[in-house]
């Protein structure tokens, strides 16, 4: 008889904490930027902070106040661009120099003799492409690493290194011409 009371006051006390907490979230309920929720969508979340701002919702909330350009983000890189200008209704603009001034793509890797297992790239990773554990030899996961090296900083014994990803059948990429006046025009 005592559990049949006990389990009944604690259904009882969840169903007022449930009512409760629907009520609040419906009296303090917040409404986001529409416009910025879809150039997040967009956006491809590494987190990185290439573009100069922390995370990709930082960058999205920028576009969306007219703070910064679609250009920026080089992980995202032409595509991206190209999808933000089709939803802003706004010109294509080319990647940003400055950001893209490393074209090939990298990946880091760790050094296994050197690595002491301290986990300060595991945190740092934005995109947890790190495996390890503390006191334990970490390893990268090469298709889920971006490239950012945020993790290069805090390693304490410098034994992450980056490497260029070679040109695969999946990941190579016709290098487009550069324009010039010599071609003939119709």
């Amino acid at each position: 008889m005592s559990i049949l009371v006990a389990v009944i006051t604690l259904a009882i006390i969840s169903l007022l904490f449930g009512i409760l907490l629907g009520y609040t979230s419906v009296k303090f309920h917040v409404e986001g930027d529409p416009i910025v929720d879809k150039i997040d969508a967009l956006l491809p979340q590494t987190q990185c902070g290439q573009c100069t701002f922390p995370g990709c919702r930082p960058y999205a909330e920028a576009i969306g106040s007219g703070e910064a350009n679609i250009n920026q983000c080089p992980p995202g890189g032409e595509v991206t661009m190209l999808a933000l200008s089709e939803l802003l209704g706004v010109e294509p603009v080319a990647l940003d120099e400055e950001l893209a001034s490393d074209p090939e793509k990298t990946v880091v890797y760790v050094d296994e003799q050197t690595c002491i297992g301290c986990t300060l790239c595991i945190q740092a990773c934005p995109v947890d492409a790190i495996l390890g554990a503390a006191k334990q030899m970490h390893t990268i996961i090469e298709a889920e690493c971006t490239g950012c090296d945020l993790c290069i900083p805090p390693c304490p014994v410098d034994c992450i290194h980056i490497k260029t990803v070679k040109p695969e059948l999946d990941t190579w990429r016709w290098s487009l011409p550069e324009s010039d006046d010599t071609t003939p025009k119709a």
